[in-house]
């Protein structure tokens, strides 16, 4: 063996029986003295390298001497497709740095791969092949909810635990098999993430678009999550996975036509990039349109080629949240290259959430397995036959029901976060919040079921309430490249109007007033109730097509009485009517009435009874207190100064003290009740005596 120096701790030269390493000391004492230390500290770090070296050689002799056992698991993929290459790549690379960094394990996973040929049939045939064949300990896969429907039971029968890191469907609930594990998100759980979004920006209705099959177990989910938010779904827009593009065209049209332009997109991966593109043709992706995209697509948006995201453009996304950490980092790039080299005809391929739970559903079988051990690893067969078909002959794995509570109780940190099952369910339930904008998407935010909405994810518990505001999502870019929100709904173009009645009458047209105009042939209707009317739609956060229509004979006259007006909608001539129609019992039973906005125009008379005395002082009445007091008070005033003016030359104002007082006093009363007795002198006396009239 030449000797090519050595360099702790890559450089150590192998003999070709695995597990046995031989260190040169030589090169190493050689390498040591090179670096000029004193001789002591040389002789440690000799001495060091030595027990070190003794140790790996050691570890190796025991791993090569151990009994390894080896394992069949099964595989079930579309391994045609590149999301089937993708995850095998990550499944194979999983054991290999599983086993790398556990070489004391007594069991080996034995890989045993079958291509399901995306059909259901493949998938179920597959399965059976392994369980009755190879007799598999358990199954990986299969990679989508259709094909895991069948699988799921053949595994419960035969107690072979499936494990799939792809089958998302809410209908294929682990509560059906105990056996059946979901390494992925259920679709359920991006539900109310969806509705925050819209709950955030105040949109009152929305259409889900989905793939036939596909969508059907999470769609009754979204429309609940909807309805508690009072949001309206008004329509369902299903496409067949098959669907030429001339019918997907055709279900798109349908949706101009209506008035909603919030939507809701759940599709595998290939069909939303059709359905974007011809929605970007047809003009689909303009100015005040939503697209809401969920996380079986947006987990996919790196993938997509450049002309799909041309048209995905302002589009928001729900993405599963996986941290970012160095260990997958590192495996990203490692990733990348083995992936290039096994693949060399596959180019622009990135690593997905779907990859990463590859890796850890291999990871915890792996750890699982180990767990069980190597005891009574077989089969008890019943009535075994080898006809492939015959389903009443099966094999029952004997450590199924071990395997099956140790994969339960498995518990690590992986690739794509923490690993912990809940009745056979990964519980991951953050969500980012994602804006496909430019070549590839942006974070704009991230959803968890306890804060909600928020900027950036949160590692610490939050004291703050649940957030549905659209404040703690970052700037986003809408279709037609606004910055403005969307209002979510545009006047339909095909949708019923409304017939609103409206009375004819002569008087009061304050109210309700009724012309028609020979000149344009239209009839005009104005008045205080049509306003009111016209104010309350328009304020409504959705478009409401109505027509006026006048409760008139061909003639022009009134129809009816207003009792004939409120029966039309209770026999459907009419969907509403408007006017200044009374509330009343009678007609209480036919229709509802809103609240009224005027005051009532019922009033009522009734006698009023005196029950004062009448005598003889009746006449006080007409004048109040302050009016008789400023009357005495003038009187006074009057005769004051009228004495003032004439007793230096008016004898009858001379005399005693109290003859001149009541002289003035009696001169100023009679003055309202006859003429004087006395005439006054001065001139200035008969001005002021006139004055007071």
């Amino acid at each position: 063996m030449k000797d090519k120096g050595f360099q702790y701790p890559r450089q150590i030269s192998k003999f070709n029986v695995p597990g046995v390493v031989v260190v040169h000391y030589s090169n190493a004492l050689t390498m040591i003295m090179s670096w000029n230390v004193p001789p002591r500290i040389a002789a440690c770090y000799l001495l060091f390298f030595i027990v070190l070296s003794e140790r790996i050689v050691i570890k190796a002799a025991k791993a090569q001497n151990m009994t390894v056992t080896p394992v069949d698991v099964g595989v079930i993929l579309d391994l045609d497709g590149r999301n089937g290459k993708v995850g095998l790549s990550c499944i194979n690379m999983a054991l290999s740095d599983f086993y790398a960094s556990h070489t004391h394990y007594k069991t080996r996973l034995v890989l045993n791969p079958r291509d399901s040929r995306n059909d259901v049939v493949q998938a179920a045939v597959a399965a059976l092949y392994l369980i009755k064949n190879t007799e598999v300990k358990a199954i990986i896969g299969p990679q989508n909810s259709m094909q895991a429907n069948f699988v799921i039971d053949l595994g419960n029968k035969s107690q072979v635990p499936i494990i799939s890191f792809s089958a998302t469907s809410p209908s294929i609930t682990s509560l059906r098999s105990p056996y059946f594990f979901r390494i992925a998100q259920n679709d359920s759980s991006q539900v109310k993430a969806i509705s925050a979004i819209i709950q955030a920006f105040g949109w009152r209705e929305a259409v889900p678009i989905y793939m036939d099959e596909y969508g059907e177990g999470m769609i009754p989910y979204l429309i609940d999550a909807l309805q508690d938010i009072d949001v309206r779904a008004p329509y369902r827009s299903v496409i067949s996975p098959l669907a030429t593009n001339s019918e997907i065209s055709g279900e798109l049209y349908k949706l101009m036509t209506m008035q909603t332009r919030v939507f809701i997109v759940h599709m595998s991966h290939n069909l939303s990039s059709r359905v974007f593109t011809i929605a970007k043709e047809i003009g689909m992706m303009s100015e005040g349109y939503v697209w809401i995209i969920t996380n079986g697509i947006a987990n996919f948006v790196g993938s997509k080629e450049r002309s799909v995201l041309a048209s995905m453009q302002g589009v928001l996304g729900v993405k599963t949240y996986v941290p970012e950490t160095k260990e997958l980092q590192r495996f990203t790039v490692r990733w990348k290259t083995k992936f290039q080299q096994d693949n060399p005809t596959i180019t622009d391929v990135d690593l997905n959430v779907f990859g990463l739970w590859a890796y850890d559903a291999a990871s915890a079988l792996a750890m699982a397995v180990e767990k069980v051990g190597t005891t009574n690893l077989g089969v008890e067969k019943t009535n075994a036959s080898s006809n492939l078909i015959d389903l009443e002959s099966f094999e029952i794995s004997q450590d199924g029901p071990k395997l099956r509570e140790a994969i339960q109780d498995t518990k690590f940190r992986g690739l794509a976060g923490e690993f912990n099952l809940l009745n056979g369910q990964l519980q991951s339930s953050t969500f980012q919040i994602i804006n496909v904008n430019g070549n590839g998407e942006r974070p704009v935010g991230v959803w968890t079921p306890e804060d909600g909405l928020r900027r950036e994810f949160m590692n610490s518990k939050n004291t703050s309430k649940y957030s549905t505001s659209k404040n703690n999502l970052g700037p986003i870019i809408w279709p037609g490249d606004l910055t403005s929100v969307p209002k979510g709904w545009e006047i339909p173009t095909n949708r019923k109007k409304l017939r609103i009645g409206v009375p004819v009458k002569n008087g009061f047209s304050e109210f309700v007033k009724v012309i028609y105009d020979r000149s344009t042939d239209r009839t005009n209707f104005t008045g205080y109730s049509i306003d009111i009317f016209n104010a309350v739609m328009e304020s409504l956060p959705y478009a409401v097509s109505y027509d006026f229509i006048p409760f008139a004979k061909p003639g022009g006259g009134s129809a009816g009485t207003y009792d004939d007006l409120v029966y039309q909608v209770f026999l459907q001539n009419f969907d509403a009517v408007v006017g200044d129609i009374t509330i009343i019992a009678n007609r209480s039973n036919f229709v509802d009435f809103t609240l009224p906005y005027t005051e009532s125009g019922v009033s009522m008379v009734v006698p009023l009874r005196e029950n004062r005395r009448k005598n003889a002082w009746v006449f006080l009445k007409p004048l109040s207190w302050d009016l008789w007091m400023t009357s005495g008070c003038f009187f006074v005033f009057t005769g004051f100064v009228v004495w003032l003016l004439e007793h230096r030359v008016n004898e009858d104002f001379r005399g005693p003290c109290s003859h001149q007082i009541g002289t003035s006093l009696g001169y100023a009363f009679s003055t309202m009740v006859f003429a004087q007795r006395k005439s006054p002198f001065q001139f200035s006396s008969f001005i002021v005596n006139t004055s007071k009239y």
